[in-house]
């Protein structure tokens, strides 16, 4: 299995949909589905009938998990969509970023 390029907690930019352009932070990586949950971004609403454990029912809004493909990660200088590489320095693997050669982590 390849390594993760985005992981949580990373600045996000949405490529497609209908929150495209949009940047936000990765709250949950889903591997086996090859999905990702974006915070305030991909948000849906559910219509909850009233139960035991929610009497008063209402809509409940919630960010859904979308494809990775449709997210790229934050450029750390310029904040665009990058590329990301993995390097070996000082013994360590770490991410890059294509576009400015930053190193995203430590």
């Amino acid at each position: 299995m390849a390594a993760a390029k985005i992981k949580k907690g990373d600045s996000v930019v949405v490529l497609s949909g209908k929150d495209k352009g949009r940047t936000g932070t990765v709250a949950q990586v889903l591997p086996k589905d090859g999905k990702v949950v974006v915070e305030d971004v991909n948000v849906v609403a559910r219509h909850r009938k009233p139960s035991q454990t929610n009497p008063q029912g209402g809509i409940d809004r919630f960010a859904a998990p979308m494809h990775i493909s449709k997210v790229a990660l934050a450029d750390p200088k310029t904040g665009k969509a990058t590329r990301v590489r993995f390097e070996v320095k000082d013994g360590k693997k770490v991410r890059v970023a294509v576009k400015s050669g930053e190193t995203i982590d430590g």
